[in-house]
């Protein structure tokens, strides 16, 4: 966007170009926040370019293969042939970008603290192109005070003027991987903004790519909405998986506790027990809220026993299935082969983010198993920052010869595209963590829940 007219100011062109749908939007980081993000985008009627430093990632892209379960190769094959969307490893061509919505990750530290390497390198790189009339987006997800404290000076840092020459908001995403009800376009998208011009242009641009958009007062409040959401998500989940721990001891099943309370219509809602959490956002975003609450001197004892509980999981299934092998054919764990069903983080994708079955796969093989997995969705590993001693290893075939091989098998995600009928047949000893056989009306001694 050129401004061959002096007179016209940085937010009135750029609302006009949002507006006409002239504007050209850059994404970075094409995962499975940022890949959506940019095909919506791109549907909206805006030249799209995907930015990543993997560039497998963009030759994959660009020859119209995608990688990621929401977004078909089909739509991504359209978009590119319509000169919509574009995907680059070239960072320099930033300057040609309207607006650029940061979609990079927000890790945590091997002590659980934020790690915003990524949002700050990004806002780095950004910065060395940062020109006038600019609004720039930060979609990851982070704690209180990130936009305007972290990612503000760096891109002031030229001398360039937040709420004057560029803008600055903050929308976090909300993506859910595999849920087909809600693509990224019919989720509602909280937006907010640095200065009241910096919040219009966002809402502005949201709303011409999404359903609906839910303006709030600043970007430290819709950082705390995103966190609000993944922490009632974590707590209510350490509960039922503390409420697991205490009926199984009463020899009560949890999950027939709690189908029968969720038909009470009003004042519950049914959260289900697990082998632990999975995905980018309810097993780190808690710890964000709790590194920064010490800031203020205050105490997250909720949140942080809520973790603690969550992080226990995997060795309770352990725990489980060695005194199950003992009972049994009183085979030692550590010369046990064990059959992990399911390496997603969660049903019917292959998204493997911080899923609890590498934990799993860990604990059994440090007291002397031989783990294998199959996972429909997952057939070989990605690349991974954290677990390298797994990174060559292959989903096996699920068959009766497989199954009836191992000494047990443990049932993490319940994928549908497994056969539990088979695996229930074939298995000697089966942790169902899911509750998944009893859901499929199949029951048998050698079944026990964890």
């Amino acid at each position: 966007m050129l401004y061959s007219d002096t007179r016209a100011t940085a937010h009135s062109c750029l609302a006009a170009t949002i507006a006409d749908s002239s504007a050209t939007v850059g994404v970075i980081g094409l995962g499975y926040v940022g890949l959506p993000l940019a095909t919506a985008i791109a549907r909206a009627g805006f030249f799209t370019i995907g930015f990543d430093i993997d560039r497998d990632k963009i030759d994959r892209l660009n020859s119209g293969e995608s990688y990621i379960y929401a977004v078909t190769s089909e739509r991504l094959a359209a978009l590119l042939a319509d000169k919509r969307l574009a995907a680059t490893a070239d960072f320099a061509r930033l300057a040609s970008c309207d607006i650029i919505v940061i979609c990079v990750p927000t890790p945590l530290t091997p002590n659980r603290e934020p790690d915003l390497s990524y949002v700050q390198s990004t806002a780095r790189q950004i910065a060395q192109t940062l020109r006038r009339g600019q609004l720039i987006l930060l979609e990851s997800t982070t704690f209180p005070g990130t936009t305007t404290e972290v990612v503000k000076p760096i891109l002031e840092a030229g001398g360039l003027k937040c709420g004057e020459d560029f803008y600055l908001g903050y929308s976090p995403e909300r993506e859910d991987p595999g849920n087909k009800s809600f693509e990224t376009a019919k989720i509602p998208k909280v937006v907010s903004g640095d200065g009241e011009a910096a919040a219009q242009l966002t809402a502005q641009f949201y709303a011409a790519v999404v359903e609906k958009v839910v303006p709030v007062s600043s970007p430290a409040a819709a950082e705390a909405v995103k966190l609000t959401e993944n922490i009632f998500r974590a707590v209510n989940i350490a509960l039922v998986n503390e409420l697991k721990l205490i009926y199984g001891a009463m020899g009560i099943d949890v999950w027939e506790v709690i189908d029968a309370a969720a038909t009470k219509p009003f004042g519950f809602m049914p959260f289900y027990p697990g082998p632990g959490l999975g995905g980018h956002c309810i097993p780190i975003d808690p710890f964000y809220l709790t590194w920064k609450a010490r800031e203020h001197e205050i105490s997250t004892r909720f949140i942080e026993l809520a973790g603690e509980i969550n992080l226990a999981m995997p060795r309770h299934v352990v725990d489980v299935l060695q005194e199950a092998l003992n009972r049994g054919p009183e085979i030692p764990l550590g010369r046990a082969r064990i059959l992990i069903i399911g390496l997603a983080y969660k049903k019917n994708v292959g998204d493997v983010r911080e899923s609890p079955s590498f934990k799993l796969i860990r604990l059994l093989e440090e007291r002397g198993a031989t783990v294998a997995y199959h996972d429909p969705h997952v057939p070989e590993l990605p690349r991974m920052r954290e677990y390298p001693e797994m990174r060559t290893r292959n989903s096996a075939i699920l068959h009766p010869g497989t199954v009836q091989s191992q000494h047990a098998v443990v049932l993490v995600t319940d994928h549908d595209a497994i056969d539990y009928a088979m695996v229930a047949e074939a298995a000697r000893l089966i942790i169902d963590t899911r509750n998944v056989f009893a859901r499929h009306g199949i029951s048998s001694d050698k079944i026990i829940k964890a």
